[in-house]
């Protein structure tokens, strides 16, 4: 496993579970608002070793009940599964943040009961999804997450940073009827970390906006919320 980061508490990231976050490196997506573009590009350097994540969770069991694996894209790591596997042999809760990119994988950790919950992240419209992954592979496959994830085989959430300069309220309209029926749906306000990889152009909309795009969405995503405004 390639791990570049440790956060050794979080109350927010994972809904009801004091948690842990584990950031992998690389990333198959070249959104560019992404705020972790250090994990995304570039070299990787003084990463976190395995034995050394391990060995915090073997200590904190009496303290954090979940850990959040994140990224970067999780999904790209070969050793995934058996990262995970020992994560859950400690007792923990596993919360998985991914692009939906290896759906393969995806259900694979779900048939065994290795992930208790997934984040997926919707980029845009799928005719508009290239602009904020920055690439135009892999739509297919993140059609195919999508749909395993509406089926409600595990419990879920989707979720978009609104970005302007990238999303329009008819794209995110058209993404709101991609993915109907989902079980929680967040709009996320862009904020620039200072780590953004690409931020020429790109600028948040305020919360009168977002909350002009979350009625829009409501009148096909009942559940919607806005989040991190």
């Amino acid at each position: 496993m390639r791990i570049s980061g440790l956060q050794k508490l979080t109350l927010l990231d994972f809904p009801q579970v004091m948690s842990c976050i584990v950031f992998t490196h690389g990333c198959n997506f070249r959104c560019p608002f992404c705020h972790n573009s250090s994990l995304v590009q570039g070299e990787y350097e003084d990463g976190i070793s395995t034995e050394e994540v391990l060995s915090f969770l073997e200590k904190r069991k009496s303290l954090l009940d979940g850990v959040v694996i994140t990224g970067g894209e999780p999904l790209i790591q070969k050793d995934i599964e058996g990262f995970i596997k020992q994560v859950k042999e400690l007792g923990y809760l596993v919360k998985l943040d991914t692009n939906g990119t290896n759906p393969q994988m995806l259900k694979r950790l779900v048939s065994e009961k290795l992930v208790d919950y997934v984040a997926m992240d919707i980029k845009n419209s799928p005719e508009e999804y290239f602009k904020a992954s920055g690439t135009e592979k892999f739509f297919e496959k993140i059609a195919e997450s999508k749909e395993f994830l509406l089926q409600g085989t595990v419990p879920y959430e989707f979720r978009t940073t609104v970005v302007k300069g990238i999303h329009t309220k008819e794209s995110l309209i058209a993404l709101a009827k991609w993915i109907k029926g989902a079980d929680k749906y967040f709009l996320q306000q862009y904020k620039d970390s200072g780590s953004i990889l690409n931020p020429q152009g790109l600028s948040a909309f305020n919360e009168e906006e977002m909350k002009e795009f979350l009625s829009e969405i409501l009148v096909h995503i009942p559940t919607a919320e806005l989040k991190n405004l």
